[in-house]
């Protein structure tokens, strides 16, 4: 035993077997290994079988593509920004915040999905590529240009109710630049 060092005792009253922060570093670097080999089976995958399920559902068709492509990047945009939005604006216990960000997350699977097969490195990435070339045309960039216009109609909003409404910690005759109790 070292000297200086209290003996943990565990619920029943014996000594613990493994130190707090030892336990902690085991759970650590086994969560790393896991997520490693989650990374590597990801990229060999999912852009894999993303491809195939969007190729299937535009089909060589270029209209479809458009379509399909301007619909995902909007919805699977602008709703993970909301969601993300929606737990962080106001003060929520942390477990809520986390939830909302996990939803955000769930929200924009499609999207990193699609990523995963633009700007990936890996052979799943490039046979992604090579399927969505021939079997979703222009589905890639349509994706791109909904993002972006579901990154703006965000902004828009965040502006719009910033403007619209205002703050509600503001005393009244205070949006309009008065202090109340003040008179000249």
């Amino acid at each position: 035993m070292r000297a200086g060092r209290a003996d943990r005792v565990d619920r029943t009253g014996e000594p613990e077997a493994w130190p707090v922060w030892r336990r902690r570093l085991l759970l650590g670097g086994g969560l790393l290994v896991l997520g490693v080999i989650a990374y590597f089976v990801w990229a060999a995958t999912i852009p894999r079988w993303w491809s195939q399920r969007v190729g299937a559902m535009v089909d060589g068709h270029l209209s479809t593509g458009l379509l399909l492509g301007l619909v995902f990047g909007i919805c699977f945009t602008l709703l993970p920004l909301l969601a993300a939005w929606a737990g962080l604006h106001r003060r929520r216990p942390w477990k809520v915040a986390v939830a909302w960000l996990l939803l955000a997350v769930v929200l924009a699977l499609p999207n990193l999905w699609t990523l995963s097969v633009v700007v990936g490195s890996g052979s799943g990435a490039h046979a992604g590529q090579r399927v969505m070339d021939v079997r979703a045309p222009w589905f890639r960039g349509a994706t791109l240009i909904g993002a972006i216009v579901a990154a703006v109609i965000f902004a828009g909003l965040l502006v719009f109710t910033r403007a619209r409404w205002p703050r509600r910690d503001r005393k009244s005759g205070d949006e309009h630049g008065e202090t109340p109790g003040k008179e000249e």
